[in-house]
């Protein structure tokens, strides 16, 4: 099993940035690309960024040229670096990890973005 528990999260001025943290624990050895999800008020779940075992990134274009994803393999820690934060990045962010078998999620964290 792995945990994921997520950290970071709060309140901005639109302009502003954040950083959040994923941490892991547990058989972390299994996870292989990690990521970052995020679900704003009455609208889908959206994929915002993830990384593979090697460190290549994705972004969603939505957040391209803003955010930047990176992970610490020595502390099993991922990170998501929100900057020039708009309204509309106000969402529940959550990490998830790809496993063998399983995608384990985290239980996310508030961001919001004010104007």
């Amino acid at each position: 099993q792995v945990q994921l528990v997520e950290s970071g999260g709060g309140l901005a001025q639109a302009g502003g940035s954040l950083r959040l943290s994923c941490a892991a624990s547990g058989s972390i050895f299994s996870i292989n690309d990690m990521g970052w999800y995020r679900q704003a008020p009455g609208k889908q779940r959206e994929w915002v960024a993830s990384i593979t075992s090697g460190g290549s990134t994705n972004y969603a274009d939505s957040v391209k040229g803003r955010f930047t994803i990176s992970r610490d393999n020595a502390k099993n820690t991922m990170y998501l670096q929100m900057d020039s934060l708009k309204p509309e990045d106000t969402a529940v962010y959550s990490c998830y990890g790809h496993g063998n078998l399983h995608v384990y999620w985290g239980q996310g964290t508030q961001v919001s973005v004010s104007s």
